[in-house]
């Protein structure tokens, strides 16, 4: 019998040696080689204007409803199937979280309601790509022309996927990725902001160095450094930037074996998707995923705890996600719900998401997937 942890982080082979140089430059807080290197590498991968390392996905966050000048009254779109962190970002700004359903296919905001709820106080939309999968980005992207608003991309699952051939996190005026540990490159904690919009770029630096032109200063363009506008300290170690170069680095050959066990469990686990024992993720044709996690549906709230404890006895970590956020005592005090919750509170009850990593072997998910098969069989469900 396996045991089967839900995540791990991944492990290339070069963060140790990594670290050490970062110690010998004598140089471990933010923008040292490290992070310049991975902000360089990220900019050629992804064909980005700018990126800047941040300490966290959430700082990211932070940072953009900074540049977007989010102030009290302002209203933001977005769906309340996500993580506290893209609504925090926002709220602490004085704006209004507006929230709206999303679609029962992918899990994202369901585009075709965004327009019903933008108004004279909506300032940007934020689509966030769950599970590394895009949302409909043309239309968001059409209705943020048509109303000027800025779009704000939360890909914290989404480094490495895209939308039409392009990067996500590339295609609003900002975007945001995680390199927690439970991502699929991470350095513990940790994250980065994309600068779409060249408006941003100079901002965008100050905002991240506390407030100050220190960037500047460093660079030689100004004689001293000085306090120009709010900000914090949002920059990621260079020991931290050290151990997420190293998987950076190896980007393709993680993503290729994420890749290959999520298909393994699409395979083996479609034939109860056909009996309507569950449902399995769907990817739009125009969306390429970067294998970030692997969830199934499950009819019944009670049948999911079911398979949850089944799956514990059998030493293999499930976990359900997110809780919606409008119905939260800070959801309900800084949001609202714009039309019906058809889907969002359904996800929240049904969706259980499997082990799924780097180092995961096609053997650990074949027990997995044949525990699920045996559960189905012995609640006399699969007959």
């Amino acid at each position: 019998m396996y045991t089967v942890p839900f995540n791990q982080f991944a492990l290339t082979g070069n963060e140790i040696n990594y670290i050490q140089q970062a110690i010998g430059s004598e140089k471990i807080s933010g923008d040292g080689l490290f992070s310049l290197r991975c902000q360089l590498l990220l900019e050629q991968q992804l064909q980005a204007n700018k990126i800047l390392l941040t300490s966290s996905g959430t700082a990211a966050l932070e940072m953009a409803a900074i540049l977007a000048d989010i102030k009290p009254g302002d209203e933001v779109i977005m769906p309340s199937y996500t993580f506290v962190s893209t609504a925090n970002a926002f709220v602490m700004r004085g704006a209004t979280c507006v929230f709206v359903d999303i679609r029962p296919d992918t899990q994202n905001i369901n585009e075709q309601l965004i327009e019903q709820a933008i108004n004279a106080k909506t300032v940007a939309i934020v689509p966030v790509h769950y599970a590394g999968v895009s949302c409909a980005m043309d239309v968001i992207l059409a209705l943020a022309k048509k109303y000027k608003l800025l779009v704000i991309e939360d890909a914290a699952h989404g480094l490495y996927a895209s939308y039409k051939g392009q990067a996500l996190g590339t295609l609003g005026d900002i975007g945001c990725f995680s390199f927690h540990e439970t991502k699929n490159y991470s350095c513990g904690e940790g994250g980065a902001i994309v600068i779409n919009n060249p408006k941003f770029s100079e901002r965008a630096e100050i905002i991240r160095e506390k407030g100050t032109d220190r960037s500047k200063f460093f660079r030689g363009e100004v004689d001293k450094y000085t306090w120009q506008d709010i900000g914090s300290s949002y920059l990621m170690s260079d020991l931290q930037a050290a151990f997420l170069l190293a998987n950076l680095e190896q980007a393709e050959t993680i993503n290729t074996q994420r890749r290959a066990i999520w298909s393994y469990y699409y395979q083996q686990l479609e034939d109860l998707s056909h009996k309507g024992l569950l449902e399995l993720p769907f990817v739009p044709a125009d969306c390429q995923h970067n294998g970030h996690l692997f969830y199934l549906k499950i009819p019944s709230i009670h049948l999911r705890e079911q398979l949850i404890a089944f799956l514990k006895d059998k030493k293999i970590q499930t976990v359900f996600h997110y809780l919606p956020l409008h119905d939260t005592p800070m959801g309900r005090r800084h949001g609202k719900f714009i039309g019906s919750d058809v889907y969002t509170l359904q996800a929240s009850e049904q969706l259980l998401r499997l082990p799924l990593y780097y180092a995961l072997s096609i053997d650990v998910a074949r027990y997995v997937t044949d525990a699920i098969h045996t559960f189905f069989q012995q609640t006399g469900l699969d007959e």
